[in-house]
């Protein structure tokens, strides 16, 4: 893959302990279906945890420079890389589950033309192991953006099953992949540290002055809020990035004025049987996009 000339290192946040920016992101304006409609792979609706098209490409489009390189080291269906692609960056995705790899490439393949594609790619492995899968792009990547598990239960949900009896999302959806290893069946202190692995990776893949954006969202597990933007902001802290800025990304479109959530069955359902519990939940509208830079001195 072709390197382009490395643009001038964005501005170094002056103390890692000052306030960050906070901005607000409409992202939702049109449903995530809609937005992928006729567009992605219609196969995609299989992965549990996709991220909006329009959040990776505002994301990309905010953060790097056309030309520059995009990487997403748990790239999934291949969002990030399909959106960077389309916005005129090189691109490369690496995925842990074989089965996401092909559609990653499929989704490529669909929305990229043949002269972007060349520089859009996917690769399978673990992100921990980034800098080794990358090869010779290590250390020059400019931008990564990478969604990572949220720590909880994820799945698609099967509302036929449920009405029948069965169970509400299929074995084979949750949490990713069958594979117990996978990142996406990590709880606790476990998880903790393997993402502490995959951002210590992320740090070695950038380029001095590189950004990394994560894209989390704090559930809810036993009752109880996880707070897992302040955890990932440790996290990325402990591999030595500064914290840039934090964007919330509404999944809500604004009418008038007013906030028009659009929960899933699941989602309805769940915040419904909590408040009946008399647990303090509402339905969630948003996630959380924080803004990490790796720093130019001391690498």
């Amino acid at each position: 893959m072709a390197i382009h000339p490395q643009s001038t290192p964005h501005p170094f946040h002056p103390s890692p302990a000052a306030p960050v920016p906070l901005a607000l992101w409409p992202v939702a304006q049109t449903s995530a279906q809609y937005q992928r409609a006729g567009r992605y792979h219609p196969d995609s609706a299989r992965h549990p945890g996709k991220m909006l098209p329009a959040l990776a490409a505002r994301i990309v489009a905010e953060y790097s420079a056309p030309g520059e390189l995009v990487c997403d080291p748990m790239c999934g269906i291949g969002t990030t890389i399909v959106e960077a692609g389309l916005l005129g960056r090189q691109a490369v995705g690496v995925e842990l589950e074989a089965a996401w790899v092909d559609l990653a490439r499929a989704n490529l393949d669909r929305l990229v033309e043949p002269d972007r594609r060349r520089v859009a790619e996917v690769h399978q492995g673990d992100a921990r192991r980034l800098p080794g899968i990358l090869g010779d792009l290590a250390g020059r990547v400019d931008l990564i953006v990478t969604s990572p598990p949220y720590a909880c239960d994820a799945g698609v949900i099967d509302r036929k099953a449920w009405v029948a009896g069965g169970r509400l999302c299929g074995t084979e959806t949750l949490n990713y992949s069958a594979d117990r290893a996978n990142l996406g069946h990590a709880r606790g202190t476990a998880y903790a540290e393997a993402m502490a692995g995959v951002y210590a990776a992320c740090y070695a893949a950038l380029r001095p002055g590189g950004l990394l954006v994560t894209v989390t969202k704090n559930m809810r597990r036993a009752g109880r809020c996880v707070d897992l933007a302040a955890l990932t902001v440790s996290l990325a802290r402990r591999a030595d990035f500064a914290y840039l800025g934090h964007v919330v990304a509404l999944h809500a479109a604004v009418r008038d004025s007013q906030l028009v959530a659009r929960p899933s069955f699941w989602q309805l359902t769940q915040t419904r049987k909590a408040r009946a519990r008399g647990e303090p939940a509402h339905l969630s509208v948003h996630e959380d996009v924080l803004v990490f830079q790796a720093r130019e001195v001391g690498r």
